[in-house]
Order: structure tokens, then C-alpha cells, then sequence
């Protein structure tokens, strides 16, 4: 990057963050100024993106084996820089040959080892589960992600779950918190019937920097305060034309409801809106196994029958 490039990206990092400061009424603007000076943008924009998306290499005590007639594999893509890099993906077929094929999109923080129980829990509710770790997490190239690389991955793993169900009207989007966001966008971008049948999503927001205002614990709401990373669902889920099922706890304190609602007042208005009382960020399925599964297996009873 150039002098003047950088000085440029630089000035445009201070300036949206300091936007969001100043919204706060927070002394947060002069802190960044000090460290951007101390420490320069590049490192600042690579630091941000740290703590807003909490990649997750996996840890080898973590790894859980796979179950006989799923498959694991790394794909490799070349990167931006001419690198190759590799991005892991999970095939998890139901036992159902006639099941719908769910591409699960995770949130921040935790890789796919440790959103095993939720995508068990799709799988049990009629899914044949297609599963992306995007890089930075899990197996996948440990690198500072960003929202570009993030959705670009996502690109990867729905042309891999196009390839396994040939019906488009079999296919379902699914993202839980930030995946949620990253499943908005691919799915303001597909076409009901056409390419899917539905989108699924739990426990997200409306933006992320509005996580810095209401949710996401001490380190959450520090990345999401200083993130130039928009993760805007609301500007786009009224794109999506398909059937929206929204799940969210009213307990969560991670994503709180209050921006979920946010999302769903922004979305078409046939969104089914299920809250579940006293539900957390992560635990849906075992805190309200039996409202969880009903409205699981209701969106595939409403997906055209298999051709």
C-alpha cells in the first residue's frame, strides 16, 4: 500500500468510527485517534477486525470425530494475493435420501466443532446439513478475516450445496448471529424457486455496530464499537423474496432481542417470528427442543415436494 493509499484508508477507518463515537456521546473517538497515531491504521484495521470476528483456529481438544457417512474436506481456492488457501467444508447427510440440503453459516467466535449440537439438532429436525468454517476458524487457513473473505467462502460452500441437491426448491439458507447477516446477503442475492426455498435465522442482528450499543459482552461490544464492518441485514433482508423463519431468545445476551426485532420489522412481512422465553444465544434447540423442531420441520413441510 502507498503512502497516500494508506494515509487515505487511514483517514476513512477514523472517520466512520469516529461517526459512531460520537453517536455514542463516548470518549471512544479520542482513544482511537491516540492509537491510530501510535500504531498506524494497518495495524488498527487488521486489530479491529480481531475483535469484532474472533476467528477460531480449532483446537485439537475440541475435534470431534465424524459419524459414519459424513465427510470432511478442504477446499482449496487461490486468495486475493495470489495464495493458496484452503476452505473446510462438511457434508452431514440425513438419512432421509428425500431430505432438503440446509447450507449452515456459523457466527463469530465459535468454529464448527463447537456448533456441532446446533447443526445435530437440524439434522434431526429433517436436514441434510452442507457446512462452511470460513477462514480463520476451525480447519480452514488461519487468517485475519474480513467480511469480504467471509462471504466470498460462503459463495464456495453454497456452489458446493447446489452441486448436492439438484432442486432448488429443496435448498435452505441458514445463519445463526453473524452468520445470520452473511446468510441475509447471499440470500438478498438468490431468487425463490429459482435458487432456494427458504431462509433460516436465528438469534442475529439488524447491523453490527448496533451490537456495541445494546449486547455482545464487554469484548463484543468493544469490536463492534470500533469494527468498520457493517454486517447491514436490515438494508437488505427486504430483498429477500423467499419465506424468512426468525428465532430468537428472549434471553439472549449476546444479541439481545431488541435487535432481532429490529431485523424483523425490517424484513417482508410474511417473516414468521417465532421468541422463545427465557432463551440464550447458542442453546435454542435444547432450551425449547420441541418449539425448535415444530418450526423446523413446518418450513420443510411448506418447501415444494421432492421432483
Amino acid at each position: 500500500m502507498t503512502g497516500f493509499s494508506q494515509f487515505h484508508s487511514c483517514l476513512f477507518w477514523l472517520a466512520r468510527v469516529g461517526r459512531r463515537a460520537r453517536s455514542r456521546r463516548t470518549g471512544l473517538l479520542a482513544v482511537i485517534v491516540l492509537t491510530a497515531q501510535l500504531s498506524g491504521c494497518a495495524w488498527l484495521d487488521t486489530k479491529q477486525r480481531q475483535l469484532a470476528l474472533r476467528p477460531t483456529p480449532t483446537n485439537a481438544s475440541e475435534v470431534v470425530a465424524a459419524k459414519p457417512g459424513d465427510i470432511r474436506w478442504l477446499q482449496q481456492i487461490t486468495a486475493a494475493d495470489g495464495q493458496t488457501q484452503s476452505v473446510a467444508l462438511w457434508w452431514m447427510p440425513n438419512a432421509r435420501a428425500n431430505a432438503p440440503a440446509l447450507l449452515y453459516v456459523h457466527g463469530a467466535f465459535r468454529n464448527l466443532y463447537r456448533n456441532l449440537p446446533k447443526i445435530e439438532a437440524l439434522r434431526e429436525a429433517g436436514f441434510s446439513v452442507l457446512a462452511v468454517d470460513y477462514r480463520g476458524w476451525g480447519d480452514s487457513t488461519a487468517i485475519v478475516p474480513s467480511e469480504a473473505s467471509i462471504n466470498a467462502d460462503t459463495q464456495l460452500a453454497w456452489a458446493e450445496l447446489q452441486r448436492r441437491e439438484p432442486d432448488p426448491a429443496r435448498r435452505v439458507v441458514y445463519g445463526h448471529s453473524m452468520g445470520g447477516a452473511v446468510a441475509v446477503t447471499l440470500a438478498s442475492n438468490l431468487h425463490v424457486g429459482k435458487d432456494y426455498g427458504a431462509l433460516v435465522l436465528e438469534s442475529t442482528f439488524n447491523r453490527m455496530p448496533d451490537v456495541a450499543d445494546v449486547g455482545g459482552g464487554w469484548l463484543g461490544k468493544i469490536g463492534a464499537a470500533i469494527t468498520t464492518l457493517e454486517f447491514d441485514s436490515a438494508a437488505k433482508i427486504g430483498r429477500v423474496d423467499a419465506p424468512i423463519l426468525m428465532l430468537h431468545g428472549d434471553a439472549d445476551s449476546t444479541v439481545p432481542i431488541a435487535l432481532g426485532r429490529r431485523l424483523r420489522d425490517a424484513a417482508p412481512k410474511n417473516t414468521r417470528w417465532i421468541e422463545i422465553p427465557g432463551g440464550t444465544h447458542s442453546l435454542l434447540q435444547d432450551q425449547a427442543p420441541a418449539t425448535y423442531r415444530l418450526a423446523l420441520q413446518q418450513l420443510i413441510n411448506g418447501l415444494s415436494t421432492p421432483r
